[in-house]
């Protein structure tokens, strides 16, 4: 199997699972924790094009799981994750790593943000080493191995 095709399917899996616990992610740890996952992939190679901010921020209104919380809300979640993640990365990265270290204390949640991560980064058939390296350092941030997502 191509590359392309496992990455591809890997993210259809990783979307499955969530929709079968979309009732269960409703919480604000969840949701800020998910549009700072979003915001960390867009932005994993230092910089972010408006493209690739527009297509995220499509991705974000099209999720199913997410539409749990109000589109408005979470583009602006995700924009303000982001501008911190463009003005310094170093800096951003730190403040986005905390918000997603929420979501730890229930660990459903903490495997959505991470299977959101996936998804997010897969959607485009190129989930590169940048974007992998960022999922995975969310991993040890909620305490989870980074093998349970093949990371």
């Amino acid at each position: 199997m191509a590359l392309w095709d496992r990455i591809k399917e890997s993210a259809q899996t990783m979307q499955s699972q969530l929709e079968a616990k979309k009732n269960d992610l409703k919480s604000g740890a969840f949701r800020d924790a998910s549009m700072a996952m979003c915001a960390l992939v867009a932005a994993a190679d230092g910089s972010i094009d408006p493209a690739e901010r527009q297509r995220v921020a499509q991705l974000i209104a099209t999720n199913e799981v997410l539409q749990n919380f109000p589109a408005d809300d979470l583009q602006r979640r995700f924009n303000d994750y982001l501008n911190k993640l463009i003005t310094d990365f170093d800096f951003g990265k730190v403040s986005v790593l905390q918000e997603i270290a929420k979501a730890k204390k229930k660990p459903a949640e903490a495997r959505a943000v991470i299977q959101i991560g996936i998804v997010i980064g897969g959607a485009d058939g190129d989930f590169d080493k940048t974007e992998q390296a960022v999922v995975r350092e969310a991993c040890y941030t909620l305490e989870l191995p980074p093998a349970e997502f093949d990371l």
